[in-house]
């Protein structure tokens, strides 16, 4: 079965083109020299993009493959001024960031919960020749034409926002750790790779406070590479103000499975090394006192070590405790102001772009193919894969 949980999607966007002023004369009775009376093209539609907290996923999104702001209306005579194409509203989780699908280059992103962001803006309508009347030159044969639309090819990415994100190896005890937390309910399973899609929960803490917590797919050597899940989930938690790694207490060296995760980050994006980290170390309930005690002495020793069973809540309260106090530091808040807009802005890296898209559009074309199948139609051909010859005939909705 298909998941819900979409956060990529590729879409071609076009604006909407000014209309053309009009050059007309008025000719009317008695009154033959009436002089210039030509009105301006109406302003094309723009592609606005629009946060909103009621999506989650980009869903909704997953097989519009096109997005077409209506054009302008050209100019008419009496001085008629043509209509203004509508603009086209795209509703987008919080967390959104859109790429250039052909350079890579950031464009936008949507933060907050009713933030408008303009994608592309709708050319400017042309003047009618009554603009240009002057007293030398009383009849103007001349109007201008629209400015032309704009057209880019668009990745949306989805990047989750939470306070705490979990890092660590398939099977680390990450979802068994959010379940006990929080409300929510992340599959649990003894065998790698169970959680395939982001989960996030709400972690309840004293006098009524709380912070989420983000839990993604298990990191695996070479996950900024591509291996694994790796590059498709790492980026959610760029965004994240805190790391919570988590090694099993039972894992032959600690502090050697540690660095491997802390390198997969560092080589997906050096900037997420600036955010504060905390060491779980989790499955305790197999150690006793003395081994933890042992342990210790051998884990690093620029973090905070929490020892902690999410199956018997040993130590939990004392994790939310140092989660709490990390989040709130000050050292903290200022280098999230700092690394935010780095992280945001950051362009793709063009050596997994073409194999990204490549991937994700040939998902979105087995998708789509099985549905036309079950329809009774050829899988190949899909309703949006016929090319549109003249792209001005085609009728805007």
């Amino acid at each position: 079965m298909e998941s819900n949980f979409v956060d990529y999607v590729k879409i071609q966007c076009r604006s909407g083109k000014g209309g053309k002023g009009s050059m007309h004369l008025k000719h009317i009775k008695y009154n033959p020299n009436g002089g210039p009376d030509g009105g301006d093209g109406g302003k094309g539609g723009s592609i606005i993009l629009r946060g909103n907290h009621n999506y989650w996923t980009l869903l909704h999104l997953r097989y519009q493959r096109h997005i077409f702001a209506e054009h302008g209306g050209n100019g008419g005579k009496d001085k008629c001024h043509g209509t203004d194409g509508k603009d086209v509203y795209v509703d987008v989780p919080c967390g959104t960031v859109v790429y250039n699908a052909e350079t890579g280059k950031f464009v936008c992103d949507v933060m907050e919960d009713g933030q408008e962001v303009v994608l592309l803006k709708g050319g400017r309508g042309g003047l009618g020749n009554f603009q240009f009347r002057t007293s030398t030159n009383q009849a103007p044969r001349f109007a201008q034409p629209g400015e032309p639309m704009q057209e880019m090819t668009v990745i949306m990415e989805l990047k989750l926002l939470a306070d705490v994100g979990l890092v660590g190896l398939p099977n680390a005890g990450k979802s068994t750790l959010l379940s006990s937390l929080s409300a929510a309910k992340p599959k649990i399973a003894n065998y790698p790779f169970t959680t395939l899609e982001p989960s996030l929960g709400i972690v309840s803490y004293r006098d009524h406070q709380s912070f989420v917590m983000a839990d993604i797919p298990g990191i695996i050597e070479g996950a900024a590479e591509g291996k694994g899940l790796g590059l498709r989930f790492l980026r959610h938690i760029e965004r994240n103000s805190l790391l919570l790694f988590m090694v099993p207490g039972d894992t032959d060296d600690i502090k050697k499975e540690y660095e491997l995760l802390l390198n997969e980050l560092a080589q997906f994006n050096p900037e997420m090394l600036q955010k504060h980290r905390v060491l779980a170390v989790t499955k305790c309930d197999l150690l006793d006192d003395e081994l933890m005690e042992m342990l210790r002495h051998d884990l690093p020793q620029d973090l905070q070590v929490v020892f902690i069973s999410a199956v018997t809540g040993m130590g939990l309260d004392e994790l939310k405790d140092i989660l709490w106090e990390e989040l709130n530091s000050e050292s903290n808040k200022i280098k999230g102001v700092i690394a935010e807009d780095t992280l945001v802005h950051r362009d793709k890296d063009m050596s997994y772009l073409a194999a990204e898209v490549y991937a994700e559009d040939r998902l979105a074309d087995e998708e789509i193919g099985i549905i036309n199948e079950d329809e009774g139609g050829n899988e190949d051909e899909h309703e949006d894969g016929d090319e549109i010859e003249d792209l001005e005939d085609f009728e805007y909705v």
